[in-house]
């Protein structure tokens, strides 16, 4: 009797598990348009971003500014999607830049036990500052331009990863495959990158995600408090500094960019959640 074998069907990939979810696929959908309008906002908005109509300021929602205008008669649609594009770069700048130098500490206290005590209490003391005034603090001492809002939010976020890092590598360096790997005489840099870096993976993807988040309120709290980018650079966090002088009046200059920070964190916040589900065996079982 001949055997009847059946065919094996591939395991399916992260992104096709992720999009299952309901939450985590209307995260991605809202990401992905979200990007998508900041990167065609040159061809989308129907204004320039600094486009100036004092004739027309404040005035409310209409089929000519879909979004109303704010105090100097600037398109709030048009401010919002170029505003886009700044948010967004920043904060991904920002989790590339924590990423780095979580990445590199956490590895270097995980697997030289020499380092493990100074790193250590260096990621403590950086995590007994509260974000937003360790922030302030670096911006005000770096000068608020782009680049120095990405360097100190980097700096803010990096212990969050590294300790992730850390605790996954004091596990990873005992085992088996690294004790062979040393014993064969495998350099050490080689180890980090082959054999610990690939197994830390999944909960620095799922950190990149939370960081992403926090980057984007934390960029629009320190504009809206006159300490990030420059005002004349239209970010979410400047235009709802710039709506609240006039609540009363003209609601909708923050209403807008604030309902934009909202929608955008929550979902990064569902994918990331949908990535921890995912990517953690213990929850893994459960799903």
């Amino acid at each position: 009797m001949a055997a009847i074998s059946a065919p094996m069907q591939a395991e399916p990939g992260l992104l096709s598990r992720l999009v299952s979810r309901p939450t985590s696929a209307a995260g991605l959908v809202v990401l992905v348009l979200v990007a998508l309008a900041a990167l065609a906002a040159p061809w989308i908005a129907p204004y320039a971003p600094t486009k100036l109509s004092v004739a027309h300021r404040l005035e409310p929602p209409t089929l000519q500014h879909l979004f109303g205008t704010d105090d100097l008669g600037r398109d709030v649609f048009s401010r919002m999607l170029y505003a886009a594009r700044t948010s967004l770069s920043v904060a991904f700048a920002v989790v590339v830049f924590s990423s780095i130098v979580g990445i590199v500490l956490g590895l270097m206290a995980g697997f030289f036990k020499k380092l493990d005590t100074p790193l250590s209490r260096l990621v403590d003391a950086m995590m007994a500052f509260p974000d937003i005034l360790l922030a302030i603090a670096l911006v005000a001492a770096l000068g608020p331009t782009a680049v120095n809002v990405v360097v100190a939010l980097g700096i803010v976020y990096a212990p969050r990863l590294a300790r992730v890092v850390r605790a996954s590598t004091l596990v990873i360096r005992e085992l088996p495959y690294v004790e062979a790997a040393r014993a064969l005489g495998v350099p050490t840099p080689v180890i980090l990158v082959r054999h610990v870096l690939r197994n830390v993976a999944s909960p620095i993807l799922v950190q990149g995600t939370f960081i992403f988040a926090n980057a984007i309120l934390a960029e629009a709290g320190l504009s809206f408090l006159g300490v990030g980018i420059s005002p004349d650079i239209p970010t979410w966090g400047t235009m709802i500094a710039v709506g609240r002088q006039y609540m009363d009046q003209a609601g909708w200059i923050m209403m807008f960019p604030g309902a934009a920070i909202v929608v955008t964190v929550l979902a990064l916040q569902l994918v990331g959640d949908g990535l921890r589900d995912l990517l953690d065996p213990r929850l893994a079982k459960d799903i």
